[in-house]
């Protein structure tokens, strides 16, 4: 069943990114939505999201806590390798056009997406997503966790850390997906994301800039 979202105005978006989303101090490139749907749609997407065929994350040949489950084209990681994985499931897709209205871009151009459930003591380590992708977006479930951002080492270090609730959604391009990591400290209830990701390739094609 397609799960309806309340309308919510994204219509100014694409003219007008930095106003709606003012984040003080937030490195250049990320917008951030603090409740993207209500507490009844979250629970509707969740039962959906439940559902999914999720497998272990695997991190130089370690099981990590949290467990996956992948669509659209998937990156071989170490290689320019792009494998398809199955299609993004229906009831899910209000959330990838969602995702894509507040990035100001097609909904197709998100062709990669990567669902995560997160046990308690999860996280993820400091990086930055592998160089085929552009744009970065991300919806939070469950738990809430933290999501921090550093750049540079020693005296040149510079971090900031957002709060991602329930139901919000961040978008990393620019600097924010290029010049910083980011990372997410072992949460302490379960949690489920879902990231939504364009590749650089797509991206030219369709007369996108980079990111």
């Amino acid at each position: 069943m397609l799960v309806r979202m309340n309308p919510i105005s994204v219509s100014r978006i694409l003219s007008n990114q930095r106003d709606l989303f003012p984040l003080e101090g937030a490195p250049d490139g990320l917008l951030f939505e603090s409740e993207i749907m209500t507490a009844i749609e979250e629970a509707a997407f969740l039962d959906v999201i439940r559902t999914l065929p999720f497998g272990p994350f695997r991190m130089h040949g370690v099981d990590a806590k949290r467990r996956v489950v992948r669509f659209g084209l998937h990156y071989l990681a170490g290689s320019a390798a792009m494998t398809p994985a199955s299609d993004f499931p229906l009831p899910l897709e209000p959330l990838r056009a969602r995702a894509a209205a507040v990035a100001g871009i097609p909904t197709d151009v998100l062709s990669e997406s990567l669902v995560t459930e997160y046990a308690p003591g999860a996280g993820i380590g400091w990086h930055r997503d592998s160089p085929p992708f552009g744009i970065v977006a991300g919806i939070s479930f469950g738990g809430a966790c933290r999501m921090r951002f550093q750049r540079g080492e020693g005296r040149q270090r510079q971090n900031w850390t957002l709060a991602l609730p329930p139901r919000s959604l961040y978008v990393l391009s620019g600097e924010a997906r290029e010049k910083w990591q980011h990372s997410i400290p072992p949460v302490k209830e379960p949690r489920w994301s879902i990231t939504f990701r364009t590749l650089k390739a797509r991206q030219a094609e369709t007369g996108l800039a980079d990111a």
